[in-house]
């Protein structure tokens, strides 16, 4: 949860101070994040300890794994000229 926190914050920082290596860190934060969220996710649907919404569960892995996409794509764009 409290990374969550420091994430969304230098989100927030970023929107103000617009510098490359903090975008690059928060995108890199994201991946790492949203890596750790579907790694839960997956063990709790296979266990089945807690998770028995599978709707639920369904819609937090497609947005962990969008989420996951979005920050690869926004490292690999950092690479670009454009």
């Amino acid at each position: 949860m409290a990374g969550a926190i420091v994430l969304i914050l230098a989100m927030v920082a970023g929107i103000f101070f617009q510098i490359p290596a903090l975008s690059l860190m928060v995108s890199a934060g994201f991946v790492l994040f949203a890596s750790a969220a579907i790694l839960y996710q997956t063990s709790e649907i296979i266990h089945r300890a807690g998770e028995t919404n599978y709707i639920l569960a369904t819609v937090t892995l497609y947005v962990s794994i969008y989420n996951l996409f979005v920050s690869l794509l926004s490292i690999l764009g950092i690479m670009s000229n454009d």
